[in-house]
Protein backbone atom coordinates (compact mmCIF):
# COMPACT_ATOMS: atom_id res chain seq x y z
CA UNK A 1 0.00 0.00 0.00
CA UNK A 2 1.43 3.45 -0.87
CA UNK A 3 1.36 5.93 1.69
CA UNK A 4 -0.93 8.56 2.02
CA UNK A 5 -0.52 11.76 0.35
CA UNK A 6 -1.75 13.46 3.77
CA UNK A 7 -2.59 13.16 7.21
CA UNK A 8 -6.10 12.28 8.00
CA UNK A 9 -8.44 14.88 9.45
CA UNK A 10 -8.06 12.84 12.80
CA UNK A 11 -4.41 12.72 13.11
CA UNK A 12 -2.50 14.83 15.82
CA UNK A 13 -0.88 17.62 13.40
CA UNK A 14 2.05 19.55 14.70
CA UNK A 15 0.47 23.16 13.69
CA UNK A 16 -2.21 22.24 16.34
CA UNK A 17 0.00 20.73 18.89
CA UNK A 18 -1.01 22.10 22.42
CA UNK A 19 2.93 23.25 22.73
CA UNK A 20 5.29 22.60 25.71
CA UNK A 21 5.55 23.48 28.70
CA UNK A 22 8.09 25.86 28.76
CA UNK A 23 7.62 27.94 25.59
CA UNK A 24 9.96 27.43 22.35
CA UNK A 25 10.51 28.65 19.45
CA UNK A 26 9.88 26.27 16.33
CA UNK A 27 13.06 24.35 14.25
CA UNK A 28 13.10 25.65 10.87
CA UNK A 29 13.80 21.66 9.11
CA UNK A 30 11.67 19.53 11.95
CA UNK A 31 8.63 19.00 13.57
CA UNK A 32 7.65 19.30 16.97
CA UNK A 33 7.13 15.17 17.38
CA UNK A 34 10.46 14.80 15.46
CA UNK A 35 12.53 16.98 17.89
CA UNK A 36 10.71 15.03 20.52
CA UNK A 37 11.56 12.09 19.10
CA UNK A 38 14.97 13.23 18.82
CA UNK A 39 15.70 14.32 22.55
CA UNK A 40 14.23 11.00 23.45
CA UNK A 41 17.14 9.15 21.43
CA UNK A 42 19.49 11.62 22.42
CA UNK A 43 18.73 10.93 26.75
CA UNK A 44 20.44 9.48 29.23
CA UNK A 45 17.78 7.26 29.96
CA UNK A 46 17.01 6.04 26.01
CA UNK A 47 21.19 5.06 25.62
CA UNK A 48 20.51 3.19 28.97
CA UNK A 49 17.67 0.77 27.44
CA UNK A 50 20.31 -0.97 25.81
CA UNK A 51 21.16 -3.31 29.17
CA UNK A 52 17.58 -3.53 30.76
CA UNK A 53 15.79 -6.11 29.75
CA UNK A 54 12.69 -7.23 29.51
CA UNK A 55 12.59 -10.73 30.82
CA UNK A 56 15.91 -12.14 30.82
CA UNK A 57 18.16 -10.81 32.96
CA UNK A 58 21.10 -9.30 30.54
CA UNK A 59 24.06 -11.81 32.10
CA UNK A 60 21.57 -14.83 30.53
CA UNK A 61 22.95 -14.23 26.97
CA UNK A 62 23.70 -11.30 24.40
CA UNK A 63 20.32 -12.49 21.61
CA UNK A 64 17.71 -11.81 24.08
CA UNK A 65 15.76 -8.62 23.62
CA UNK A 66 16.55 -5.73 25.87
CA UNK A 67 14.53 -2.62 26.39
CA UNK A 68 16.30 -0.45 23.53
CA UNK A 69 15.66 -3.19 20.65
CA UNK A 70 12.03 -3.86 21.74
CA UNK A 71 11.27 -0.03 21.74
CA UNK A 72 12.70 0.01 18.56
CA UNK A 73 10.58 -3.05 17.40
CA UNK A 74 7.54 -1.25 18.97
CA UNK A 75 9.11 1.54 16.53
CA UNK A 76 8.92 0.33 13.21
CA UNK A 77 5.73 -1.52 13.77
CA UNK A 78 3.70 1.49 15.19
CA UNK A 79 5.26 3.73 12.15
CA UNK A 80 4.02 1.35 9.84
CA UNK A 81 0.13 0.97 10.79
CA UNK A 82 -0.08 4.78 11.28
CA UNK A 83 1.40 5.21 7.82
CA UNK A 84 -1.39 3.03 6.54
CA UNK A 85 -3.85 4.79 8.38
CA UNK A 86 -2.71 8.46 7.88
CA UNK A 87 -1.59 8.81 11.64
CA UNK A 88 1.20 10.89 12.35
CA UNK A 89 4.15 8.12 12.42
CA UNK A 90 6.71 11.03 14.19
CA UNK A 91 4.49 11.01 17.24
CA UNK A 92 3.75 7.02 17.02
CA UNK A 93 7.45 6.47 16.73
CA UNK A 94 8.11 9.16 19.35
CA UNK A 95 6.46 7.51 21.96
CA UNK A 96 7.28 4.22 20.80
CA UNK A 97 10.89 5.11 21.92
CA UNK A 98 9.34 6.78 25.31
CA UNK A 99 7.34 3.89 26.21
CA UNK A 100 9.71 1.84 28.27
CA UNK A 101 11.73 4.80 29.62
CA UNK A 102 10.44 4.47 33.24
CA UNK A 103 11.45 0.36 33.91
CA UNK A 104 14.04 -0.35 36.44
CA UNK A 105 16.28 -3.21 35.65
CA UNK A 106 15.54 -6.78 35.62
CA UNK A 107 12.12 -6.30 33.48
CA UNK A 108 8.99 -6.79 35.83
CA UNK A 109 10.71 -8.23 38.77
CA UNK A 110 12.57 -5.18 39.29
CA UNK A 111 8.81 -3.24 38.85
CA UNK A 112 7.77 -5.26 41.61
CA UNK A 113 10.03 -4.69 43.81
CA UNK A 114 9.86 -1.46 43.58
CA UNK A 115 6.22 -1.30 43.76
CA UNK A 116 6.47 -3.42 47.10
CA UNK A 117 9.28 -1.49 49.00
CA UNK A 118 7.67 1.75 47.62
CA UNK A 119 4.24 1.05 48.98
CA UNK A 120 4.65 3.35 52.31
CA UNK A 121 5.81 6.03 50.18
CA UNK A 122 2.75 6.15 47.19
CA UNK A 123 3.98 3.20 45.11
CA UNK A 124 6.25 3.30 41.85
CA UNK A 125 4.48 2.95 38.29
CA UNK A 126 6.61 2.79 35.50
CA UNK A 127 4.00 4.70 33.78
CA UNK A 128 4.54 7.43 35.95
CA UNK A 129 8.24 6.85 36.11
CA UNK A 130 8.61 7.76 32.21
CA UNK A 131 6.89 11.20 32.81
CA UNK A 132 9.38 11.76 35.94
CA UNK A 133 12.25 10.65 33.49
CA UNK A 134 10.90 13.21 30.44
CA UNK A 135 10.04 16.16 32.65
CA UNK A 136 12.11 16.05 35.38
CA UNK A 137 15.25 13.53 36.03
CA UNK A 138 16.91 14.03 32.61
CA UNK A 139 18.75 17.39 33.13
CA UNK A 140 20.48 18.18 29.73
CA UNK A 141 18.73 22.05 29.11
CA UNK A 142 19.99 25.08 30.33
CA UNK A 143 16.42 26.71 30.85
CA UNK A 144 14.25 23.63 32.10
CA UNK A 145 14.59 20.18 33.72
CA UNK A 146 13.25 16.92 31.51
CA UNK A 147 13.28 17.30 27.47
CA UNK A 148 10.06 19.40 27.48
CA UNK A 149 8.08 17.62 25.11
CA UNK A 150 4.87 18.45 23.31
CA UNK A 151 1.71 17.83 25.37
CA UNK A 152 0.81 15.46 22.97
CA UNK A 153 3.75 13.43 23.29
CA UNK A 154 3.47 14.07 27.04
CA UNK A 155 -0.05 12.33 26.75
CA UNK A 156 0.55 9.39 25.06
CA UNK A 157 3.24 8.43 27.64
CA UNK A 158 0.93 8.64 30.46
CA UNK A 159 -2.58 7.46 28.93
CA UNK A 160 -1.56 5.01 25.95
CA UNK A 161 -3.51 2.25 28.03
CA UNK A 162 -6.26 4.67 28.07
CA UNK A 163 -8.14 7.06 30.94
CA UNK A 164 -6.86 7.38 34.19
CA UNK A 165 -10.14 8.56 35.51
CA UNK A 166 -13.45 9.32 34.42
CA UNK A 167 -15.92 6.23 33.37
CA UNK A 168 -12.78 4.36 31.62
CA UNK A 169 -10.48 4.86 34.18
CA UNK A 170 -9.56 3.11 37.30
CA UNK A 171 -9.36 6.20 38.86
CA UNK A 172 -5.72 5.43 40.43
CA UNK A 173 -3.65 8.44 39.48
CA UNK A 174 0.29 7.73 40.57
CA UNK A 175 1.32 10.99 42.29
CA UNK A 176 4.45 11.55 39.79
CA UNK A 177 1.37 11.81 37.13
CA UNK A 178 -0.74 13.76 39.49
CA UNK A 179 1.85 16.64 40.68
CA UNK A 180 2.59 17.01 36.68
CA UNK A 181 -1.43 17.10 36.05
CA UNK A 182 -1.75 19.93 38.49
CA UNK A 183 0.78 22.19 36.73
CA UNK A 184 0.57 21.41 33.03
CA UNK A 185 -3.23 19.40 32.74
CA UNK A 186 -3.25 15.88 30.03
CA UNK A 187 -6.81 15.58 30.48
CA UNK A 188 -6.55 12.07 32.74
CA UNK A 189 -10.19 11.64 31.76
CA UNK A 190 -10.39 11.13 28.04
CA UNK A 191 -8.18 8.70 25.98
CA UNK A 192 -4.91 9.27 24.45
CA UNK A 193 -4.71 10.19 20.57
CA UNK A 194 -4.99 7.81 17.82
CA UNK A 195 -0.84 7.43 17.39
CA UNK A 196 -1.01 6.71 21.11
CA UNK A 197 -3.25 3.80 20.84
CA UNK A 198 -1.63 1.98 17.61
CA UNK A 199 1.63 2.68 19.52
CA UNK A 200 0.37 0.83 22.84
CA UNK A 201 -0.56 -2.09 20.82
CA UNK A 202 2.19 -2.17 18.70
CA UNK A 203 3.85 -2.88 22.26
CA UNK A 204 1.49 -5.90 22.56
CA UNK A 205 2.63 -7.34 18.93
CA UNK A 206 6.53 -6.67 19.69
CA UNK A 207 6.23 -8.25 23.02
CA UNK A 208 4.12 -11.40 22.46
CA UNK A 209 5.99 -12.38 19.18
CA UNK A 210 9.41 -11.49 20.43
CA UNK A 211 8.93 -13.55 23.46
CA UNK A 212 8.01 -16.51 21.70
CA UNK A 213 11.73 -16.05 19.72
CA UNK A 214 13.34 -15.85 22.99
CA UNK A 215 11.56 -18.44 24.83
CA UNK A 216 12.43 -21.02 22.02
CA UNK A 217 16.27 -19.51 21.99
CA UNK A 218 16.18 -20.26 25.62
CA UNK A 219 14.77 -23.92 25.41
CA UNK A 220 11.46 -22.95 27.37
CA UNK A 221 9.65 -24.90 25.07
CA UNK A 222 9.54 -25.74 21.88
CA UNK A 223 7.75 -25.49 18.56
CA UNK A 224 5.87 -28.38 19.16
CA UNK A 225 4.69 -27.07 22.14
CA UNK A 226 2.93 -24.23 20.17
CA UNK A 227 1.12 -26.84 18.10
CA UNK A 228 -2.13 -26.20 19.74
CA UNK A 229 -1.96 -22.30 20.41
CA UNK A 230 -4.45 -20.30 17.57
CA UNK A 231 -3.05 -18.15 14.90
CA UNK A 232 0.91 -19.26 16.25
CA UNK A 233 0.69 -23.16 15.55
CA UNK A 234 -1.25 -23.12 12.20
CA UNK A 235 1.56 -20.42 10.83
CA UNK A 236 4.46 -22.48 12.40
CA UNK A 237 2.43 -25.84 10.74
CA UNK A 238 2.48 -23.29 7.38
CA UNK A 239 6.18 -22.47 7.63
CA UNK A 240 6.68 -26.18 7.70
CA UNK A 241 4.84 -27.03 4.88
CA UNK A 242 6.46 -24.43 2.69
CA UNK A 243 9.90 -24.80 3.36
CA UNK A 244 10.29 -28.47 5.48
CA UNK A 245 14.20 -28.64 5.15
CA UNK A 246 14.27 -25.19 7.55
CA UNK A 247 16.08 -25.41 10.59
CA UNK A 248 14.73 -24.51 14.02
CA UNK A 249 15.85 -21.10 13.95
CA UNK A 250 15.04 -19.88 10.39
CA UNK A 251 11.87 -21.38 10.99
CA UNK A 252 11.24 -19.63 14.04
CA UNK A 253 12.00 -16.11 12.21
CA UNK A 254 9.88 -16.81 9.10
CA UNK A 255 7.06 -17.76 11.67
CA UNK A 256 7.34 -14.72 13.75
CA UNK A 257 7.63 -12.50 10.95
CA UNK A 258 4.15 -13.78 9.10
CA UNK A 259 2.33 -13.48 12.73
CA UNK A 260 3.69 -10.16 13.06
CA UNK A 261 2.42 -9.37 9.91
CA UNK A 262 -1.33 -11.13 10.37
CA UNK A 263 -1.13 -8.65 13.72
CA UNK A 264 -0.23 -5.39 12.09
CA UNK A 265 -2.69 -6.07 9.04
CA UNK A 266 -5.83 -6.90 11.69
CA UNK A 267 -4.64 -3.88 14.09
CA UNK A 268 -4.95 -1.74 10.74
CA UNK A 269 -7.99 -3.04 9.12
CA UNK A 270 -10.19 -3.29 12.50
CA UNK A 271 -9.00 -0.03 13.44
CA UNK A 272 -9.91 1.43 9.81
CA UNK A 273 -13.11 0.06 10.25
CA UNK A 274 -13.65 1.77 13.80
CA UNK A 275 -12.52 5.40 12.16
CA UNK A 276 -15.07 5.03 9.57
CA UNK A 277 -17.82 3.94 11.99
CA UNK A 278 -16.85 6.66 14.33
CA UNK A 279 -16.30 9.61 11.69
CA UNK A 280 -14.00 11.94 13.97
CA UNK A 281 -12.92 14.94 12.15
CA UNK A 282 -9.96 15.53 14.62
CA UNK A 283 -7.47 14.36 17.07
CA UNK A 284 -9.87 15.75 20.09
CA UNK A 285 -12.70 13.76 18.28
CA UNK A 286 -10.66 10.59 19.10
CA UNK A 287 -10.07 11.64 22.37
CA UNK A 288 -14.13 12.29 23.36
CA UNK A 289 -15.09 8.33 21.80
CA UNK A 290 -15.36 6.94 24.88
CA UNK A 291 -13.94 3.77 23.88
CA UNK A 292 -10.95 3.19 21.82
CA UNK A 293 -10.26 3.33 17.84
CA UNK A 294 -7.55 1.56 17.58
CA UNK A 295 -7.96 -2.39 18.46
CA UNK A 296 -7.82 -6.36 17.23
CA UNK A 297 -10.33 -7.66 15.57
CA UNK A 298 -12.54 -9.95 18.10
CA UNK A 299 -10.94 -13.25 16.64
CA UNK A 300 -7.20 -11.51 16.60
CA UNK A 301 -8.27 -10.33 20.15
CA UNK A 302 -8.93 -13.75 21.51
CA UNK A 303 -5.75 -15.53 19.75
CA UNK A 304 -3.29 -12.98 21.31
CA UNK A 305 -5.67 -13.99 24.66
CA UNK A 306 -4.55 -17.91 24.06
CA UNK A 307 -1.20 -16.85 23.25
CA UNK A 308 -0.07 -14.82 26.70
CA UNK A 309 -1.90 -17.74 28.30
CA UNK A 310 0.51 -20.13 26.72
CA UNK A 311 3.69 -17.71 27.43
CA UNK A 312 2.08 -17.34 31.45
CA UNK A 313 2.61 -21.26 31.82
CA UNK A 314 5.38 -22.01 30.08
CA UNK A 315 7.48 -18.83 29.54
CA UNK A 316 6.97 -16.27 32.30
CA UNK A 317 6.16 -19.08 35.40
CA UNK A 318 9.25 -21.63 34.03
CA UNK A 319 11.18 -22.69 37.20
CA UNK A 320 14.21 -21.18 35.29
CA UNK A 321 12.72 -17.67 35.40
CA UNK A 322 11.51 -17.70 38.80
CA UNK A 323 14.83 -18.58 40.20
CA UNK A 324 15.99 -15.65 38.12
CA UNK A 325 13.49 -12.94 39.03
CA UNK A 326 13.15 -13.87 42.69
CA UNK A 327 16.91 -13.40 42.90
CA UNK A 328 16.18 -9.95 40.92
CA UNK A 329 13.66 -8.87 43.54
CA UNK A 330 15.95 -9.36 46.09
CA UNK A 331 18.75 -7.36 44.80
CA UNK A 332 16.50 -4.72 44.24
CA UNK A 333 15.00 -5.12 47.76
CA UNK A 334 18.17 -5.00 49.10
CA UNK A 335 19.67 -1.45 47.27
CA UNK A 336 16.43 0.11 48.32
CA UNK A 337 16.09 -0.69 52.19
CA UNK A 338 20.39 -0.41 52.39
CA UNK A 339 19.96 3.36 50.65
CA UNK A 340 16.47 4.27 52.07
CA UNK A 341 18.26 3.74 55.31
CA UNK A 342 22.08 4.81 54.31
CA UNK A 343 21.61 7.64 51.61
CA UNK A 344 25.28 8.81 52.79
CA UNK A 345 25.81 5.71 50.53
CA UNK A 346 24.34 6.81 47.18
CA UNK A 347 26.87 8.63 44.85
CA UNK A 348 27.56 12.27 45.43
CA UNK A 349 25.71 13.63 42.61
CA UNK A 350 22.97 12.20 44.20
CA UNK A 351 23.65 11.88 47.91
CA UNK A 352 23.71 16.11 47.78
CA UNK A 353 19.93 15.88 47.15
CA UNK A 354 19.08 13.31 49.78
CA UNK A 355 17.27 14.85 53.10
CA UNK A 356 16.69 12.00 56.23
CA UNK A 357 16.41 8.65 56.27
CA UNK A 358 13.80 6.65 55.65
CA UNK A 359 11.66 10.01 54.54
CA UNK A 360 9.67 9.87 51.99
CA UNK A 361 11.65 12.09 49.67
CA UNK A 362 14.67 9.95 50.12
CA UNK A 363 12.53 7.35 49.85
CA UNK A 364 11.39 8.35 46.04
CA UNK A 365 15.14 9.64 45.56
CA UNK A 366 16.24 6.18 45.74
CA UNK A 367 13.54 4.55 43.67
CA UNK A 368 14.54 7.00 40.77
CA UNK A 369 18.26 5.95 40.98
CA UNK A 370 17.27 2.05 41.26
CA UNK A 371 14.76 2.67 38.00
CA UNK A 372 17.73 4.10 36.21
CA UNK A 373 20.17 1.88 36.47
CA UNK A 374 20.82 -1.10 33.67
CA UNK A 375 20.90 -4.56 34.85
CA UNK A 376 24.45 -4.93 34.95
CA UNK A 377 25.47 -1.64 37.05
CA UNK A 378 22.78 -2.81 39.45
CA UNK A 379 24.63 -6.05 39.67
CA UNK A 380 27.61 -4.27 40.28
CA UNK A 381 26.28 -1.68 42.99
CA UNK A 382 24.63 -4.48 45.10
CA UNK A 383 28.35 -6.41 44.39
CA UNK A 384 29.98 -2.58 46.06
CA UNK A 385 27.36 -2.21 48.99
CA UNK A 386 26.99 -5.70 50.26
CA UNK A 387 30.60 -7.77 49.16
CA UNK A 388 32.89 -6.71 51.79
CA UNK A 389 35.51 -7.78 49.24
CA UNK A 390 34.29 -5.96 46.92
CA UNK A 391 35.78 -2.49 45.71
CA UNK A 392 33.55 0.10 46.42
CA UNK A 393 33.86 2.44 43.61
Amino acid sequence: MSAPLAFAPHACLPETSRGRLHPEPESATRSCYQRDRDRIIHSAAFRRLEYKTQVFVIHEGDFFRTRLTHSLEVSQIARSVCRSLGLNEDLAEALALAHDLGHPPFGHAGEEALKEVMTPFGGFDHNAQSLRVVTRLEERYAGFDGLNLTWETLEGVVKHNGPLTGPNGSGAVPRAIAEYEAEHGLDLESFAGAEAQVASISDDIAYDNHDIDDGLRAGLFTIGDLGDVPLVGPIFAEVRAAHPDLDDSRMTHEAVRRMIGAMVTDLTEETRRRIAAAKPGSADDIRRLGEPVARFSEQMTTHQKALKAFLREHMYRHYKLNRMTSKARRLVRDLFRLLLGEPECLPTEWRRRAESPNSAATAQLVADYIAGLTDRYAMDEHRRLFDVQARTS
